[in-house]
């Protein structure tokens, strides 16, 4: 890391913390667990329980992909509807154990920490998907789980042109640039590190790598030649006399001129990034991003189309829902909460029963539109709030 920062000591301080939090939680009820609202409140610091969610979107995800056989149609339409609907449904059954829960937390607050510490490392393992094109959409879709540094990355994503395919070792070079040019938006290192610290003893120093070890790691200079002593004269015999030698004449002084200055060689100007590449054709994987905006409730689908191309949508088949809190998936949750209501669940909760109660689609849009819009000053949030929209219009179809 630029600052030499200690992955070691990160990663130390991760599982240190990690070990006191939930002590404290689990310590007075070993058998106790954690459900989703639970986990985005754990700890003050909002960019590790957000990063703990990732984690669990991740392994939720997994466990969807796993769901293939050779005996059974799992392409079918009704199948695949049923599963999505059993996903979804088990995305709102998070039931986290200590033994579960403590190395996610730990992995959290060390990748918090990385990202405080060098926003470019976090870029990379944390925002950029592991493939080798990526969209400005997916980028969009990953930032609701940075809290640190937020307003860097958004520029970044925001100043990609949309609907276009791009490289990742590209975009990981451009972001570095970007960094550079705006590094007067970069949240400071001690602001973590003193949140953080509220909670178990830090400093940045404890963090930093040993002089010890940095300074081994540095070349070292080859010492300076010892100068050879001139050999002692020779004693005269006693017996011989001494002849004084005159002193040799000093040859004239040459006056050398001084070498003329060289002119300063300019330095090369810096690597310019190729311009984006325009794509040639549609990816399948922005196919499936277009299919999934125009769907209600995202789950297993999402993964299923993302291996396979299809042309229908399971949302286009999807029957009227009951209520709104079980038709909103884990993903379309954390999303809501995160971008529409400031990361505050309870009031989420409060939003979305208030809207199951409603009588229609008018009363609950209006609702939507007007009173939430005003009262979280709903700027640029125009997708979201569509989604939402969406679904109220499923309920009362």
């Amino acid at each position: 890391m630029k600052d030499k920062y200690s992955q070691p000591k990160l990663e130390a301080y991760g599982q240190k913390l990690a070990a006191h939090l939930c002590q404290r939680h689990f310590g007075p009820q070993p058998d106790a667990t954690l459900d989703g609202p639970a986990v985005l409140r754990f700890t003050p610091v909002r960019q590790v329980n957000l990063f703990v969610v990732q984690q669990l979107l991740a392994k939720w995800t997994a466990e969807m992909a796993q769901l293939r056989s050779p005996y059974f149609d799992f392409e079918d339409a009704e199948v695949r509807q049923a599963l999505t609907q059993l996903m979804n449904l088990l995305s709102r059954r998070i039931r986290l154990t200590r033994e579960a829960f403590e190395p996610l937390l730990a992995r959290a607050v060390t990748d918090t920490l990385r990202v405080a510490a060098e926003p470019a490392v976090g870029f990379d393992e944390k925002l950029l998907p592991a493939q080798p094109t990526v969209s400005r959409e997916q980028l969009q879709e990953g930032l609701r789980y940075f809290d640190v540094e937020k307003p860097l990355f958004q520029g970044f994503v925001e100043s990609l042109p949309a609907g276009t395919t791009l490289d990742r070792e590209l975009l990981s070079s451009r972001f570095r640039l970007y960094q550079q040019t705006n590094y007067q938006t970069l949240h400071p290192m001690e602001t973590v590190v003193n949140e953080l610290s509220a909670l178990l003893p830090l400093s940045e120093i404890d963090l930093r790598e040993d002089e010890a070890a940095a300074s081994a790691s540095a070349p070292v200079a080859a010492p300076a030649p010892l100068p050879v002593p001139s050999p002692a004269p020779t004693p005269t015999p006693m017996s011989e006399p001494v002849v004084a030698k005159p002193a040799p004449t000093p040859a004239p002084s040459v006056v050398v001129p001084p070498a003329p200055i060289p002119a300063p060689v300019p330095a090369p100007a810096p690597a310019v990034p190729p311009a984006v590449p325009s794509a040639t054709e549609v990816p399948l994987y922005e196919k499936l991003k277009a299919e999934k905006a125009e769907r209600a409730t995202p789950g297993l689908a999402e993964t299923l189309r993302a291996e396979r191309p299809t042309t229908a949508t399971l949302a286009d088949k999807a029957p009227k829902v009951e209520s709104l809190r079980e038709a909103i998936s884990i993903n379309q949750r954390f999303s809501f909460i995160n971008e529409l209501f400031n990361g505050e669940n309870m009031e989420y909760h409060a939003a979305i029963q208030k809207l199951d109660a409603l009588p229609d689609a008018a009363s609950a849009r209006r609702y939507v539109q007007e009173d939430l819009a005003k009262q979280y000053s709903w700027v640029r949030k125009d997708e979201h709030i569509n989604k939402l929209l969406r679904l109220i219009d499923r309920k009362f179809e």
